[in-house]
Formats: structure tokens, C-alpha cells, sequence
């Protein structure tokens, strides 16, 4: 079965997403079998006013984490797209890097769902908590 490791993941990040996505600034923390964490650093051009992080910029953490975590647990990238994300902001993320923790919850053939909580980097509290499924295209290679 392939591999998708940490550098695996760094290449996909600056080749396959669209611009805007490569502007929130992330990076990849770690990627596992049972998914990935990415950092979204933080930068004034994320927010809305007095320093806190727009929703649209954790949304956007949110569907590219969980790629990274359906990458690794098919052990390799394929073309994917959103079908749903429902996203729950519990309090604001301000002045702060944001963290996204991805864990598929059903990986099949056809459909992937997942789970990602954000969080603020050196608080463990999060932030906001994302439902999401993906139709998984994996012949549109």
C-alpha cells in the first residue's frame, strides 16, 4: 500500500490547492494513519476587526485538513470533493495561530466522512468543531 507521509503531504500543499487556500498560510504539523493537524499561522489579513480570525479562513483549515487525513488513511492522494461541512464556532480565534485536528470517521469507496476540531495554539479549548463528507473521485486522477 502507498505511503502518505509528512513530505508527501508538504508537496500536495503547494501543488494542488487553489491559491486562496495557499494564502491562509498553513502548514502541515504531522500526518498519521488516523489523520493530520495542520497550522494555520496568523496573520491581520485573516481578520475581521480587533483580531479575530474570520470564519470563511477556519472554515477553509477545516476542508483542507481533513484532505491531508483522507490522504493518509488511503495511504495516498486522489481528486476529492466537498459534499458537506458543518461547522459549530464555539468562541472566537484571535491573535493567535489556529490549529485544525482531522480524523476520518468512515473512509469507503465512494464517500469519506470526518471530524475536525480547531483549536488555538496553547489552548487546548476549541474553537470550532467541523462535521464534513467527501466524494472520493479516486479514477479522476
Amino acid at each position: 500500500m502507498p505511503t502518505f507521509d509528512k513530505s508527501t503531504a508538504d508537496t500536495l500543499l503547494t501543488s494542488v490547492f487553489a491559491k486562496c487556500v495557499q494564502d491562509l498560510g498553513l502548514s502541515i504539523e504531522s500526518v498519521a494513519k488516523d489523520g493530520a493537524v495542520l497550522r494555520m499561522r496568523f496573520s491581520e489579513n485573516l481578520c475581521r476587526d480587533n483580531g479575530v480570525i474570520c470564519g470563511q479562513a477556519l472554515m477553509s483549515l477545516a476542508d483542507t485538513a481533513m484532505v491531508f487525513a483522507i490522504s493518509a488513511a488511503a495511504g495516498e492522494y486522489f481528486p476529492m470533493t466537498t459534499v458537506d461541512q458543518t461547522i459549530h464556532f464555539m468562541r472566537p480565534a484571535m491573535r493567535s495561530d489556529v490549529l485544525a485536528e482531522a480524523r476520518v470517521v468512515r473512509l469507503g469507496k465512494t464517500m469519506a466522512y470526518g471530524s475536525i476540531s480547531l483549536r488555538t495554539d496553547g489552548d487546548e479549548r476549541p474553537v470550532a468543531m467541523a462535521q464534513t463528507a467527501y466524494a472520493l473521485l479516486r479514477d479522476a486522477k
